[in-house]
């Protein structure tokens, strides 16, 4: 039976992560995250479950530890906020090159450096461009909402072992600070040893009478075999591609003008939306709630009927470059954005479009 709770996004995708029949959760404090981990020792799944949640003495031990579960089939996951997912990259990297799946959430702050401890969607182009060394992919969940929070925990996991790959929910201070009301989903048990070894055949669960061991490893020394295995990552990530893409578009069967955003801004985008049709404006909201795969065909069908796009961003303008990659550099987009941990108000963003796109 489903239960309605009110928490903070960082308390939903922990207790949802429980949920899901996570095995093990390694981690790091780091604000405004901290309440990930707090939530985990808390509750204490270890003694209704079995799962086991570890603070680790960095995010690069963390990391790591996940790399260790991962491969030995296990659900597991790690969180953290913009500096420690930095300090994550190499270990993401060997995770994607050994093709092991695994959860990981970033509660955006502002940067770079320290920065602030303020809400941000300043790691976009790290998230979705690969923000380790080498040809790889992440999958990129962005929710916009508490609800989502806890829904990409599991839909994170079924992800990340559909396709052997690292997902990532991308949030921000403000989502995973917040509370609203959430439905949970019942508790779903941990994978058996036995279940491991028929879901997951390529992990390292032991050599047996029946089987020679798995060798999990990112590196092979013999360059032309390990192009073999280049091109086997990117004939992936191309099939997440055509297979994964997710959005939502709102108000924008009647619209001129159209908002692009994610997670928090999108949300801000919608009163905007509100404020801009009462002026007689026609807007309209497209988000994108994969950031990788991005849905560049669908923003491409929509913006035939367009006369301008605004990407709404918390930072300089990151995700503006995949929207004019998906409508072509001639169409008219513009960014808008607050740095630093700021929050944009509707009316800036409505201010915005106006100066920007239609009087523009």
């Amino acid at each position: 039976m489903k239960e309605l709770r009110l928490m903070k996004g960082n308390e939903a995708v922990a207790e949802a992560a429980i949920r899901a029949g996570a095995d093990g959760y390694f981690g790091y404090p780091i604000t405004p995250q901290s309440e990930v981990l707090e939530y985990l020792m808390t509750e204490k799944p270890y003694e209704k479950t079995g799962m086991v949640v570890l603070q680790a003495e960095s995010e690069i031990a963390a990391i790591n530890m996940v790399y260790g579960g991962a491969s030995c089939g296990k659900k597991v996951m790690t969180s953290s906020s913009s500096p420690g997912i930095s300090l994550k990259q190499e270990g993401l990297s060997y995770i994607a090159g050994a093709e092991l799946p695994c959860l990981v959430v970033n509660v955006v702050r502002g940067g770079p450096g320290l920065g602030t401890i303020q809400p941000s969607q300043s790691d976009y182009f790290q998230a979705t461009k690969g923000g380790g060394h080498g040809d790889y992919r992440l999958i990129v969940l962005a929710p916009a909402s508490v609800q989502e929070m806890a829904d990409f925990a599991k839909l994170g996991f079924e992800l990340a072992f559909k396709y052997r790959n690292p997902v990532m929910i991308l949030s921000d201070g403000a989502i995973g600070q917040m509370m609203e009301k959430v439905e949970l989903e019942e508790q779903k048990p941990r994978w058996t040893d036995e279940e491991i070894v028929e879901i997951s055949p390529w992990a390292t669960t032991g050599k047996t009478p029946d089987r020679e061991r798995n060798i999990i490893t990112s590196l092979d020394l013999d360059s032309h075999r390990h192009e073999k295995h280049n091109e086997k990552l990117q004939a992936k990530y191309k099939k997440i591609q055509e297979n994964e893409v997710r959005y939502e578009k709102i108000h924008c069967d009647d619209a001129e003008y159209i908002f692009v955003a994610y997670g928090t801004s999108a949300r801000i985008c919608q009163k905007s939306i509100e404020l801009g049709r009462k002026k007689g404006i026609k807007i309209g909201l497209f988000r994108p709630i994969t950031l990788f795969p991005y849905p560049s065909n669908a923003l491409r069908e929509l913006s035939q009927g367009l006369k301008g796009i605004l990407s709404v961003e918390m930072n300089a303008g990151q995700m503006i470059e995949d929207i004019k990659l998906s409508v072509g550099t001639t169409f008219n987009v513009e960014h808008f954005g607050r740095m630093g941990g700021v929050i944009p108000t509707p009316n800036e963003v409505l201010e915005a479009l106006e100066q920007k796109i239609i009087g523009g």
